[in-house]
């Protein structure tokens, strides 16, 4: 069965999103040959993107967010337009990604459940008071509030938990999919990857350039791009 047929049967189809839906639109993933993670620095990307680094090394921290975190210029690519359409058409449920970009929104997107958060919020840590990407990419050495207080990114940095609402709603939509989009992901990030384990439906699809440790349990698996397939439909 194609995917095209299996979509005509769904009515509840939740997309479950990596760094490989991004990849479309410009924004490299992370542990691909050329991904972020194999790249050279005096400090791992891991060390850095780290909750204790973003607070012994701040400025440190944002010279290197800002280098490789905020992709700013980058526009929604044809599987974040696709994915818009369906839900607008009443068959998508609900989006869950674990990228922090945004795209789904920019492109249309309601109910979308960021499990490691967004670049687009950022809060002083002192007073609350929200700020935007752009300003963060503006602003030089450690950005502050005006009240003086640091501004932190609304991104889950390693050593951090997943928001709970946040996880409670995605394990919801995904429990009452019909269909499960599994797409752009290698599904070695925890506790993320876990969360395939509550669909419960009909149809389970896997969409990646590589192969992954779910491969055998799809009902259809595609080892393509993500973009190409969802706007060939």
């Amino acid at each position: 069965m194609t995917l095209k047929e299996m979509i005509s049967q769904c009515k509840r189809i939740v997309f479950f999103g990596g760094a490989g839906v991004s990849t479309e639109s410009g924004i490299p993933d992370f542990r691909s040959e050329d991904g972020l993670y194999r790249q050279k620095y005096d400090v791992s990307p891991e060390t850095m993107l780290s909750d204790g680094y973003f607070y012994s090394h701040t400025e440190d921290f944002y010279r290197f967010y800002r280098d490789k975190m905020l992709p700013l210029w980058a526009k929604p690519n044809a599987a974040h337009k696709k994915l818009a359409e369906w839900e607008r058409e009443g068959k998508l449920l609900a989006v869950v990604t674990q990228n922090i970009d945004g795209l789904h929104q920019a492109a249309g997107s309601k109910r979308v459940y960021e499990l490691h958060g967004s670049v687009h919020r950022n809060t002083c840590l002192k007073c609350g008071k929200k700020y935007s990407a752009e300003y963060i990419a503006r602003s030089e050495g450690i950005p502050r509030c005006e009240c003086g207080g640091l501004i932190k990114p609304d991104v889950v940095l390693y050593g951090e938990p997943l928001d709970g609402e946040t996880v409670q709603g995605a394990v919801r939509a995904i429990s009452e999919a019909d269909m499960l989009i599994v797409a752009g992901t290698s599904l070695t990030v925890y506790p993320a990857a876990g969360f395939v384990e509550y669909f419960n439906g009909k149809y389970l699809v896997l969409i990646n350039r590589d192969p992954t440790p779910l491969d055998g349990r799809c009902d259809l698996v595609l080892h393509e791009k993500v973009g190409e397939v969802l706007g060939g439909l």
